[in-house]
């Protein structure tokens, strides 16, 4: 396929990255397809459920990004790919894939997708949401206890021993590559509008 357009779209956890990616990709309907990097966390079928609960979740080596390079490079060269399917509520990689078919628009989001040269590289554009520390662990809490069966204790442990910690070092240094920063809060519609239009145009051109 020919012209095709790589946002990617990065951010602090519970910074609304995830929630601006499904908002813009419900602007751009069949043109959109979005690639998860919390997909390519990496298999450990090796540990128990225990250790891999103390597992470092925010630390590149988390994840498996050279398989997201190669599924993002085969994309743009227009070929289908099998995504891996994440199960949070057991801290482990399933055994189910899901098809991922190119389109004109690939949203590519996740918390560090920017640390990786290689990766920074096939995009064409690259967004930073931005959000206050406060409201970035409220949504964290929130989300870990609603859909990934949490406690509001161990939310905080994590936090306060890697999530905040590997935000400093590695996630927040990333900002710097982003060419648009947009608010991770409810003005990001506007945000949203504007770049779903510009997309349109570069996805389309003339036709």
């Amino acid at each position: 396929m020919e012209d095709i357009v790589v946002v990617g779209i990065a951010g602090g956890t519970g910074s609304g990255k995830t929630t601006f990616a499904h908002a813009l990709a419900q602007r751009l309907g069949s043109d959109a397809t979005v690639l998860t990097h919390d997909n390519y966390y990496r298999a450990h079928d090796d540990l128990t459920y225990e250790q891999r609960t103390h597992l470092n979740y925010d630390h590149p080596d988390a994840f498996e990004t050279d398989l997201m390079v190669r599924h993002l490079a085969a994309l743009k060269r227009g070929e289908s790919v099998q995504v891996p399917v994440y199960d949070f509520t057991v801290h482990n990689r399933s055994q189910k894939t899901t098809l991922a078919v190119p389109s004109r628009i690939i949203l590519v989001e996740g918390i560090l997708i920017f640390h990786w040269p290689e990766l920074r590289d096939l995009m064409d554009i690259k967004v930073f949401v931005d959000a206050d520390a406060d409201v970035r662990i409220l949504r964290r809490a929130l989300r870990d206890m609603d859909e990934r069966g949490r406690s509001l204790q161990s939310v905080i442990d994590q936090y306060l021993v890697t999530v905040k910690p590997m935000h400093q070092q590695y996630v927040e240094p990333t900002k710097q590559f982003a060419n648009i920063i947009v608010p991770g809060t409810d003005k990001s519609q506007l945000a949203v509008d504007m770049l779903a239009n510009h997309l349109r145009l570069l996805a389309h051109g003339d036709e």
